[in-house]
């Protein structure tokens, strides 16, 4: 896993001895340091947020969506707010300011599939901005500033300075403009993908044209309409983590979850 993290304190909070103790267990095969802490109920696990500095919190959606709700609040309200992971939703009851939703793990691979992936989403990850527009690479690095994410920008305005750098330079992610003089957006998507070390993709565009979102999806980009917001890069990103946004149906863990730099 690599990076800069060196330990994560996890808060586990559900009713079901079974469900805590296997992401307990996951937390244990994980390949950094984890401290669990548990916590059967919502208010428990508001003293501890009120407390104690937590990294992640896995917290079981059969607990209801006013618990839910209420222990969100005072995650978002501590000094360091942890990324919060909802378990097990169903679509009518996802609570809205849920950070990332997965399905809640019944094996022990699952359990420690969902620990890689929420670790993952604590790590730095390195982005770069390529658009031959210096106000939208300005914008986009001010948007992705404010993510739940955390990203290290680096911005350029061509797309064979791109493929430079993305060849040295070991970014995880490039959000890519699709018009740009020399070679155009899909030409460098083209390219990046054919890296020996994968790297996610997401094209930028001011209209969605469906022949260019698919042209682009159908090279493993995602698409983004412009102008977009923190949200909307938040979504794409928990897709790329392998978790999901509100109102979009959560898969099996045993489904699996594709290969991407961000494995």
């Amino acid at each position: 896993m690599g990076d800069d993290l060196v330990s994560v304190r996890l808060l586990v909070v559900s009713e079901q001895d079974a469900g805590r103790d296997l992401l307990r267990y996951g937390a244990t095969l994980a390949p950094v340091p984890v401290e669990v802490i548990e916590a059967p109920t919502s208010r428990k696990a508001c003293g501890i947020l009120k407390h104690e500095p937590v990294d992640l919190v896995c917290l079981d959606a059969a607990l209801g969506p006013e618990a839910c709700a209420h222990l969100i609040c005072h995650a978002k309200a501590a000094r360091r707010p942890p990324f919060v992971a909802v378990l097990g939703t169903a679509a009518d009851d996802e609570p809205e300011q849920a950070d990332g939703l997965a399905a809640m793990p019944s094996s022990l691979d699952e359990a420690r599939e969902l620990m890689a992936r929420l670790l993952r989403v604590r790590l730095p990850k390195r982005a770069l901005v390529v658009d031959d527009s210096s106000t939208i690479r300005c914008v986009v690095r001010k948007i992705l500033a404010v993510s739940q994410f955390r990203l290290e920008v680096t911005d350029v305005a061509d797309g064979m300075t791109a493929l430079k750098l993305a060849k040295d330079g070991h970014f995880n992610l490039v959000f890519l403009d699709c018009n740009m003089p020399g070679l155009d957006g899909l030409a460098t998507l083209a390219e990046l993908k054919r890296a020996p070390r994968g790297i996610d993709v997401v094209m930028m565009n001011p209209t969605e044209e469906p022949a260019l979102v698919e042209r682009a999806r159908a090279l493993g980009a995602a698409f983004l309409k412009k102008p977009f917001y923190p949200p909307d890069i938040d979504r794409v990103l928990r897709g790329f983590y392998g978790l999901r946004a509100r109102g979009v149906a959560v898969p099996s863990i045993s489904e699996g979850v594709r290969e991407s730099a961000f494995a």
